[in-house]
């Protein structure tokens, strides 16, 4: 008899759950450095195959929760609708938290843009995550709360920590063994760019966009297996801290990815003209000895990795890029 998401939190959560306390929680944004697409269980949000992130230092998440009269939902500030879209997803996941439990006030604010493919659903879930496991005072392990945020947002359960972050792909059918674990590595001079391309929310989801392409791309069939090898790469060069083999290697994998979108039938490209003339640039630079290396996930933003000695060539490369240094900018992803 095959599992639902409702099986997978009622293992983990108590029967009746206490009052709420009101609980505010941060928790971090993340870019993946080896890339998922596709899922292998849709039903349990089990993807094809493992990935690696690394944390967005201090941008992120907030969400505060307490009881209320009625469900209400705080989005940046803004009442939302429960008829929208966003609302539904994020009452459905709740739902699984706490199936007969009393009505909450969820409030939530993030500090990056929202669907542009900075993440926002990750680090979203995994605070809204954390916050109902503080307010309902489950106590729950993160490992536990990284594989329950599956259920919201893949991603999420890479958002659970700082810094490295891999979501092991797992082998069990209930997917108790598919969440994130964090890397024991501490590499201050690592950097990251947020260039901006379209902050606009995108035009097909992320997950939507996997179904596509693992149904129509003549070229997926090749990127389950080349996905896990790279991830591997990725994982060994972090803990050697060996930039000349992550760089390279990082952006290698996401192009891939992004090739695999563009072959499916009809083709879909999250990048836009605007994401290859900064790619183009990039090169260009590269070329002239710049040690940077891009990625981008389901959306048309570059994000560059480099150290800290390339900052200054990068910045005058791309006078608007966003530069974070995620080991030094970092907020308890358990505290507001």
């Amino acid at each position: 008899m095959s599992l639902n998401p409702a099986d997978i939190f009622a293992r983990h959560l108590p029967d009746p759950l206490p009052d709420p306390i009101a609980a505010e929680v941060f928790a971090p944004s993340n870019i993946a450095l080896a890339k998922y697409w596709g899922k292998r269980d849709k039903a349990l949000n089990l993807p094809m195959n493992s990935s690696l992130s690394i944390s967005l230092g201090g941008l992120g998440t907030t969400t505060r929760i307490t009881g209320a009269a009625q469900d209400t939902l705080i989005f940046n500030g803004q009442a939302l609708p429960s008829a929208s879209a966003a609302a539904a997803k994020i009452w459905s996941f709740v739902a699984l938290f706490r199936p007969n439990g009393p009505p909450l006030r969820i409030e939530t604010q993030n500090s990056i843009p929202t669907a542009a493919g900075l993440a926002s659903s990750a680090s979203g879930f995994a605070a809204l995550t954390l916050a109902l496991n503080a307010a309902f005072q489950t106590k729950l392990p993160l490992e536990t709360l990284s594989q329950l945020a599956r259920f919201g947002s893949g991603s999420a359960t890479r958002s659970f920590w700082h810094g490295f972050v891999r979501w092991a792909k797992g082998d069990a059918p209930d997917g108790s063994d598919s969440h994130g674990h964090a890397l024991s590595v501490d590499w201050p001079e690592f950097r990251i760019a947020l260039l901006p391309v379209d902050t606009g929310p995108k035009a097909q989801s992320s997950r939507d966009g996997m179904a596509h392409t693992l149904a129509t791309s003549p070229l997926y069939a090749a990127w389950p297996a080349q996905a896990e090898a790279d991830c591997d790469t990725v994982e060994r060069a972090v803990k050697e801290q060996d930039f000349r083999v992550l760089g390279p290697i990082v952006e290698a994998n996401a192009l891939a990815m992004h090739a695999t979108m563009m072959a499916a039938r009809p083709a879909l490209s999250y990048l836009k003209a605007a994401s290859w003339a900064r790619l183009d640039a990039l090169w260009a630079a590269r070329a002239e000895g710049l040690e940077a290396y891009a990625t981008a996930d389901a959306g048309p933003n570059i994000k560059l990795i480099f150290l800290a000695s390339q900052t200054d060539d990068v910045q005058t490369l791309f006078p608007d890029a966003t530069v974070i240094a995620p080991f030094n900018e970092r907020r308890d992803p358990s505290a507001p």
